[in-house]
C-alpha cells in the first residue's frame, strides 16, 4: 500500500499576483514562487465553493509546486514506483499519479459552467484544445492521443511524448485542479512513477523539444489563449 497525504482544506493564502479578467474572462492568479500542495488545495477548494455560492469570480491559478507526486482517483498503488523520493498527495481529481515540481506550470481552473454549458466532457475538450493553441503559439505542434489522457507531441526519433497532464474535479458545476504543462522541470523526477498510469510512455518538456521558454511567456500565451477557446466557444477538436 502507498502511503499518501490526504490535502483538507482549513485556511485559504493569497497567489501573489492578480489580474482581473476581461468581461468573459476569469481571475488570474499567479504565483511566482512554488507554493505547497496542502495550501494550494486548500485555496482551491474554497475559492471554487465560494464561485458556486455566487461569492467570488471565476478564478485560474498559475503556479509551480515543489516535487511531488499526487494521485487521481484512479490511481493504482503499482504506478507509484518509489515511495521514498518525493512526498505523495492522494487528491479527489480525476486520473491516475502525476508529478508536480518547479519547471513545470500547473494551471487550477475555477470555472462555473452552469455558465459555459453545463457540459463536463465539452469542458475537458477545450482545455485540451486550449493548451494544444497555447503551446502552437510558442512553435510545437501538439495533440490529443487516442485513448490517452492528456497532450502529446511527436518526438523527432519517431515516438510520442506526453507535454502536458489534464486531471479535473467538479463540484456543484464549478471546476477545480487543471493541468500540468511541462516547461522545463526535471524530466527524471518522472522516473520514480508510472505517469498517468501509461506504462512505456515517453514524457518531454518545452526545453527538451528546444524551446526556451520562459514562465512569462508561457502565461502570456496561456492567457491569450484562453480567451480564443473559452470566450469565443472554441474547443480546438477538428471533425475528421
Amino acid at each position: 500500500m502507498m502511503t499518501t497525504k490526504v490535502a483538507r482544506p482549513e485556511r485559504t493564502i493569497p497567489p501573489r499576483t492578480v489580474s482581473p479578467g476581461a468581461d468573459g474572462e476569469p481571475e488570474w492568479l499567479t504565483s511566482q514562487a512554488p507554493i505547497d500542495y496542502e495550501l494550494a488545495m486548500r485555496f482551491m477548494q474554497q475559492r471554487a465553493e465560494a464561485i458556486a455560492a455566487g461569492r467570488a469570480a471565476d478564478a485560474v491559478w498559475l503556479l509551480e509546486h515543489p516535487p511531488i507526486y499526487t494521485c487521481g482517483t484512479s490511481a493504482r498503488d503499482d504506478e507509484l514506483l518509489d515511495q521514498l523520493r518525493f512526498p505523495v498527495y492522494r487528491t479527489g481529481r480525476g486520473g491516475r499519479i502525476t508529478y508536480h515540481g518547479p519547471g513545470q506550470r500547473v494551471g487550477y481552473v475555477m470555472l462555473d459552467l452552469r455558465r459555459r454549458g453545463a457540459d463536463v466532457r465539452a469542458f475537458v475538450c477545450r482545455l485540451e484544445g486550449w493548451l494544444i493553441a497555447a503551446l502552437a503559439n510558442l512553435g510545437v505542434v501538439a495533440r490529443r492521443s487516442e485513448g490517452k489522457i492528456g497532450i502529446w507531441v511527436d518526438l523527432p526519433d519517431g515516438p510520442e511524448a506526453k507535454i502536458a497532464a489534464i486531471g479535473v474535479r467538479i463540484r456543484r458545476w464549478v471546476s477545480f485542479h487543471g493541468f500540468a504543462l511541462n516547461v522545463a522541470p526535471d524530466l527524471s523526477h518522472f522516473a520514480g512513477i508510472v505517469p498517468c498510469g501509461l506504462a512505456g510512455s515517453a514524457v518531454t518538456s518545452l526545453a527538451a523539444l528546444g524551446v526556451p521558454a520562459t514562465m512569462a511567456e508561457v502565461d502570456a500565451v496561456l492567457k491569450a489563449t484562453f480567451a480564443e477557446t473559452f470566450v469565443s466557444g472554441s474547443s480546438g477538436r477538428t471533425s475528421s
